[in-house]
């Protein structure tokens, strides 16, 4: 995946939804062209919104300051649920067979376009509708600070001469993480022996503890790691380094042509009204200008990267497409 193009060939088309206050709340409803309310005056009670992952990761942290701004923006709260297993496949199966009414939102991951092509998951991409993506991060190799490896070069030397030996965790079989390493295998030659965790989070605790030696989450899920010094990064699979991590070097730097990530948005079952669509993505659209979400972001790495409901469905088809052929490639279909 070239990630540059992937982050910048995304920008937001123009809104299609013109929203009008709701009493003194500023909040959004669709509205027809004479400034009425639209049909349903949605959102008329509480949302959920589903993580298909384990709280204190990066798609958790993303859920819970995307619910914290839009209460700004909507008139009913968003609660956030966490529907673990499978890679992201449980909570992502059901979402896609929710009741259509807006009233059940899930936060998608690019797992949406890795788990269909290696039979992993019940539903597809063309089983929800797209609303706004949020978020874009890399792929990272990451291991504990004590270990004898200080150079992404030393890690995979090691790892190609003793087989099967480094333990590499991952946030669920076929999640991107999962796909990153195995890449990585397929690029270098290295072996690993894959680890599958219901989560970004768990895994970096697995580290933590020493029960694997690397993880392939994103820079993110272990900044605070790093930062206190229990964790070192050793490469990045972007096309550039992180201005956050300057002093990690990318894959490809190293020789090893491999630019891959997450993307993190919100989805709807597939037969959900266009006017509950709008109120949706309009609320995405101003949390993602919002300065206090931005923040938290910022503050733990994970890049903001909004696109709206037709450009991420072409993400979502890219990406579908592209994992399609790795997934076949790579032979990993169950």
């Amino acid at each position: 995946m070239n990630w540059k193009r992937f982050l910048s060939g995304l920008t937001a088309s123009a809104l299609i939804a013109a929203l009008v206050g709701c009493g003194s709340n500023n909040a959004a409803s669709p509205s027809g062209g004479n400034g009425s309310p639209g049909e349903g005056d949605y959102p008329k009670k509480p949302i959920e919104l589903i993580v298909p992952y384990a709280a204190g990761g990066g798609t958790d942290a993303v859920a819970r300051a995307f619910a914290d701004s839009a209460k700004k923006v909507l008139p009913q709260p968003i609660g956030v649920v966490n529907k673990t297993g499978g890679g992201g496949a449980v909570g992502m199966s059901e979402g896609s067979k929710a009741k259509p009414d807006g009233y059940k939102v899930t936060l998608v991951t690019v797992e949406m376009t890795t788990l269909p092509p290696l039979g992993l998951a019940a539903f597809t991409p063309d089983d929800f509708k797209p609303v706004a993506r949020l978020n874009a991060d890399p792929a990272a190799i990451t291991v504990r600070a004590d270990a004898p490896w200080n150079t992404i070069e030393e890690f995979l030397d090691y790892a190609k001469q003793n087989p099967g030996k480094v333990r590499i965790g991952n946030s669920g079989t076929g999640a991107i993480w999962h796909l990153a390493a195995t890449a990585l295998e397929q690029k270098t030659g290295a072996k690993f022996n894959h680890i599958p965790y219901d989560g970004a989070n768990p895994a970096v605790t697995a580290l933590l503890g020493g029960h694997i030696e690397a993880v392939s989450v994103s820079p993110a899920e272990v900044t605070a790691q790093v930062q206190a010094g229990k964790l070192k990064m050793l490469g990045v699979m972007a096309d550039e380094r992180l201005p956050k991590f300057a002093n990690v070097p990318t894959l490809k730097e190293k020789g090893v042509d491999l630019s891959i990530g997450t993307w993190r948005g919100l989805a709807v079952p597939k037969d959900t009204p266009d006017n509950v669509v709008a109120v949706l993505k309009e609320a995405a659209k101003k949390v993602t200008e919002d300065k206090a979400f931005t923040d938290v972001l910022d503050n733990m790495n994970l890049g903001v990267s909004y696109a709206d409901d037709a450009a991420f469905k072409e993400a979502i088809q890219r990406d579908s497409e592209l994992f399609t052929k790795l997934v076949a490639d790579l032979g990993l279909k169950k």
